[in-house]
């Protein structure tokens, strides 16, 4: 079966980058900047991906590239006939569990997008806002209704394969996403009031750098970028040979933390400018964000660019996270595509309708819960708190105790053609020792062992 790649740098940039930028870079990185000091928060998040981003990244990009497999076949093939190979089945298990929860908040976002076009929240409050929300969680039949809209898209998208599907797509929507986004920012930026929301982005306020946030800046290093769950590893098998791994991994840990910024400057000043507290969640984006744009000058149709580029980041990621399994089955099962991508979208749509109906304890299957959690929840709590942090580790302790130092760093400098030997001592030193740790404390926050 003959193997997709990518056809140029700029293809693996923009693909890359669709899978690291998801709903997260929407509300969550902006609010917990703000929330945690701002600049001083920001400092501490870059030295995290310096110490664990960017290794757990180069680590999965050697291990795609250099063999050409998907997450459970790179690692047979590297160290066959031994227990590593476990590491790529964690990533395709964490990759369906994201995915069955996922899709459903993807589906909201498609449906709130289709509600902006046709103009339900002119004249929309607070209370209709919370009522609109409400109802679209805990139906029976709408949420179900645009997940299976969300996954026939990206199973669309993902049967015309490597250059004519993901690549086609993602480097058509990122810099769609970018225009957006600034548009949205230029008149937020205008509103009275709204150089308060950029103090609570940018102002450096060491006194709310707790340990707290220290462990925040962790987790978000490493979760923020797609990590430990197959999928960089997935995608870099399908990496050009004369790509820059480095120079990618680099531009995608910055545009990725650049478009979590421009989205903070999209909200937050909006959300100052009419006196609003900021909150994190889907509230702030399925009830403040409409009520607050219905009220300014071409409302509507910033409301629909903003959910429009809300739903490129869910659709973007989501192709990284399917194209993990679907590559398995590829590889190991010897399917074809087009039957590949069908198994996995109805498989992710008939068990996301276990967290669709769970999504809030007003849903149909909200009463049903295992030691105070629901399917939704338990979906999301097994793959970011255990199965995506260990898998990391797990990645790095095997490209640094496992992998040759000398083939990792052939394939780091392309052969020697790329002169980054100055790079290299720091980064098996870091990757050997320091990430490690790092992660290792990430995990036992995740579960709740430490906590300051």
């Amino acid at each position: 079966m003959e193997r997709g790649t990518f056809s140029s740098g700029l293809a693996v940039f923009f693909a890359t980058l669709g899978s690291a930028v998801g709903l997260g870079n929407i509300w969550k990185f902006p609010y917990l900047t703000g929330q945690y000091g701002g600049g001083a928060f920001l400092l501490v998040y870059f030295l995290c991906i310096i110490f664990v981003g960017l290794p757990v990244m180069l680590s999965e990009f050697f291990i795609g590239r250099s063999t050409r497999k998907g997450a459970v076949g790179a690692f047979e093939k590297i160290a066959p006939d031994t227990s590593w190979k476990n590491i790529g089945k964690m990533g395709v298990a964490a990759s369906y569990l994201i995915m069955f929860f996922y899709s459903c908040v993807a589906g909201w976002v498609y449906y709130y997008l289709f509600k902006a076009i046709r103009g339900d929240f002119v004249s929309i409050t607070m209370e209709s806002a919370s009522v609109q929300f409400g109802s679209v969680v805990t139906s029976a039949v709408i949420p179900l209704f645009w997940q299976c809209v969300v996954m026939a898209v990206v199973s669309g998208i993902l049967i015309l394969g490597i250059r004519k599907g993901i690549e086609r797509v993602t480097k058509t929507l990122m810099p769609l996403l970018f225009v957006l986004i600034i548009i949205c920012d230029i008149q937020a930026l205008s509103l009275p009031g709204a150089m308060d929301g950029v103090r609570f982005l940018f102002e450096v306020d060491f006194e709310k750098l707790t340990g707290t946030a220290i462990l925040t800046a962790l987790g978000l290093a490493f979760f923020k970028l797609s990590l430990g769950m197959g999928t960089m590893i997935t995608y870099a098998s399908y990496f050009t040979k004369e790509n820059n791994l480095l120079g990618t991994g680099l531009k995608v840990a910055a545009s990725d933390t650049i478009v979590s910024l421009l989205a903070g400057l999209a909200i937050f000043p909006t959300v100052f400018s009419f006196g609003l507290e900021p909150g994190a969640g889907p509230g702030l984006l399925f009830m403040t964000i409409p009520l607050i744009f219905s009220q300014m000058p071409f409302g509507s149709l910033l409301l629909t660019a903003f959910f429009f580029l809300t739903a490129i980041a869910a659709t973007t990621a989501m192709l990284s996270l399917v194209e993990v399994p679907v590559a398995y089955l590829m590889e190991e099962k010897n399917i074809p595509r087009r039957t590949a991508v069908l198994i996995n979208g109805v498989l992710i749509f008939a068990i996301g309708i276990l967290a669709t109906l769970s999504a809030d304890k007003a849903s149909v299957l909200g009463h049903i819960t295992f030691m105070g959690r629901g399917f939704f929840d338990w979906f999301d709590y097994l793959s970011s708190n255990i199965l995506m942090p260990l898998g990391g580790l797990l990645i790095v302790l095997f490209t640094s105790h496992v992998v040759s130092r000398r083939s990792f760093a052939q394939e780091l400098t392309n052969n020697g053609t790329l002169k980054i030997e100055w790079f290299l001592p720091f980064f098996f030193f870091v990757t050997r020792y320091i990430t490690p740790a790092l992660l290792i404390v990430i995990f036992l926050n995740a579960v709740g062992i430490i906590s300051w």
